[in-house]
């Protein structure tokens, strides 16, 4: 069972905790990140759910681009699937990018053609859980919400020394009461500039390894500080090993050198994006070919073998590699694609990463015959 906070230590009062780390803020936070300029709904929105699970460096140059295609939450809502997918490519948990889309016609359905200011009609969109909710309410219109993302959960349980592994619905309580409580404190105005400030603290002072406690603006009350035990803080989450699984996946190629792929399903894995016809055994993946391919797979090279790793499973795609004759069945599914088009659908970074490192031949080494497709 998690404890409450330390109780042999005595925690500066919540408006000790917020008073010093605006003031921190103020001086050493993050004032130039470019959701900050200006700080609109559709702004925060966005950089939100890139920031979910993606650190700061990685989702700026994505951030640009994304504003670029889709400069609006209309012109959001108004592209295509593959526009969107296209443009979130590489940034992974593509979830994220057809939840964004998916609140974005409801947006216009809706509301007018804008993110709600209430609470219940913002967590009620697609991908929009409560600390998310929090976020945009507070740094969009300076609204006393809560929030409680990886960078907040691990600042309060140090400073509090609450024990448990945060993602656990008790634990997880404690620590919203803890920030709720805080908020209250927050000065008129400064709720952007605080709910900035918590996810600065964690990002660039109480990190995960090696926090810099020295200079850390709240380390005179901070319980994990005082009891040296920033190590243990959070509670790590019970450690498990992630299955390992195999599957097949053709590159195939015409003889206009285009490439053959295929939309995934709209739930599942790297789901609505556009990759290369895949099976669990090469068995399945023959009996499609069969049906689907005019060619054959005979001398396919066998590529060296992908290896992903996704959030519940490890992957090792073996890729197999042939030029054919062309399609024996059309279906919606498949398309034939220009080298030059494939940065305009939403691919799989290891796929787009294979596709871009892979030359254009016909090759001949390992005879599909001699192999075992089992």
């Amino acid at each position: 069972m998690p404890r409450q906070p330390n109780a042999s230590a005595t925690p500066a009062p919540e408006h000790g905790f917020v008073a010093r780390l605006l003031h921190w803020f103020d001086d050493h936070g993050r004032h130039d990140l470019p959701w900050q300029h200006p700080r609109s709904p559709y702004r925060v929105w966005l950089s939100e759910i890139m920031l979910q699970q993606t650190q700061v460096a990685t989702v700026i140059p994505y951030f640009h681009r994304f504003l670029q295609h889709f400069p609006t939450l209309p012109d959001l809502a108004a592209a295509s699937n593959d526009a969107v997918m296209a443009q979130w490519a590489g940034l992974g948990y593509y979830a994220r990018a057809r939840n964004l889309h998916a609140a974005a016609k409801r947006c216009v359905s809706e509301h007018g053609g804008d993110l709600p200011r209430d609470f219940d009609a913002l967590h009620d969109l697609p991908g929009i859980g409560r600390s998310t909710a929090g976020a945009i309410l507070s740094q969009a219109w300076n609204d006393p919400f809560a929030i409680l993302d990886g960078n907040v959960k691990r600042v309060l349980s140090r400073y509090h020394g609450v024990e448990g592994f945060p993602g656990l619905p008790a634990v997880e309580k404690q620590l919203w009461a803890i920030a709720e409580a805080q908020v209250a404190q927050v000065p008129a105005g400064r709720m952007a500039d605080y709910t900035q400030a918590q996810m600065d603290l964690g990002a660039t002072v109480c990190s995960r390894s090696r926090p810099a406690c020295v200079i850390c603006p709240l380390q005179a009350d901070c319980v994990a500080r005082r009891e040296g035990r920033t190590a243990e803080l959070p509670t790590a989450k019970p450690s498990k090993v992630l299955p390992e699984r195999e599957a097949v996946a053709l590159l195939l190629r015409d003889k206009q050198q285009r490439v053959l792929l295929q939309k995934r399903p709209d739930t599942g894995i790297w789901a609505q994006l556009w990759t290369l016809p895949q099976a669990d055994a090469g068995s399945e993946l023959q009996d499609w070919f069969d049906v689907h391919v005019d060619g054959s797979l005979e001398d396919a090279e066998e590529l060296p073998v992908l290896q992903h790793t996704f959030s519940h499973y490890k992957l090792h795609l073996q890729v197999l590699s042939r030029q054919v004759h062309g399609l024996r069945v059309e279906e919606p599914t498949l398309r034939w694609v220009d080298d030059a088009e494939l940065s305009a659908l939403g691919l799989p970074a290891p796929i787009r990463k294979l596709l871009d490192g892979t030359p254009i031949k016909a090759p001949k080494r390992t005879s599909a015959k001699s192999r075992n497709h089992e």
